[in-house]
């Protein structure tokens, strides 16, 4: 990932990211916040709302737009300063979501950035609007994240596999070393052999 300085960042510039929503995303996050409002969780609780069925909490959508600011534009190393939001349609499990940031203004000064903050639905209607007032790094970031959860997990589980075929290839290797020196050694001791004078 790549962060960008106010100087590198001109208006008019975008960026965005797509999600789809999952119940298991929603029901993370309802844990890790506590929000427990069954119309984010109980089907039965929620088909008694005008929205018949659970909606996805408003600012896990709004979330979106941070992963924007954090990993798009300006990218990591951005602070986030303020945001103003307004929940337009309800976003439901399965929806697919797409957030996106526009630059409305920079101020290289004050090293400040306003954005539009949109997201938008599988079908292109809005369903959550607003403004951000964004602090990019005074300095370029280039940044890689670190292995963790299912990528470590498999490295782990395929190392044991890798060491076991290198070791394979390598006690060939020596196999082989072995056997060509076997093949190509003169009989006794390996020194050449001594021949006597004729007569003696």
């Amino acid at each position: 990932m790549i962060g960008l300085s106010i100087d590198a960042i001109q208006v008019g510039d975008h960026a965005e990211i797509t999600r789809r929503v999952s119940e298991s995303d929603v029901a993370e996050f309802v844990d890790a916040v506590g929000d427990y409002n069954p119309v984010h969780s109980d089907p039965e609780y929620a088909a008694g709302t005008v929205f018949k069925e659970p909606i996805a909490p408003g600012i896990w959508t709004a979330g979106l737009i941070s992963a924007v600011i954090g990993t798009r534009l300006p990218g990591p190393g951005a602070i986030y300063l303020s945001q103003s939001l307004k929940f337009l349609k309800p976003v439901m499990f399965g929806d697919v979501v797409t957030a996106r940031v526009d630059v409305l203004e920079t101020n290289p000064e004050k090293n400040r950035m306003r954005l539009r903050t949109v997201c938008t639905n599988q079908r292109g209607e809005e369903v959550l609007t607003g403004e951000a007032l964004v602090m990019p790094s005074k300095t370029r970031v280039v940044y890689s994240r670190p292995l963790e959860g299912a990528g470590l997990l498999a490295i782990w589980t395929l190392a044991p596999w890798a060491w076991l075929t290198q070791g394979a290839a390598l006690w060939t290797m020596l196999g082989l070393s072995a056997f060509a020196l076997a093949a190509g050694a003169p009989e006794g001791n390996g020194h050449p052999s001594a021949t006597c004078p004729a007569g003696r």
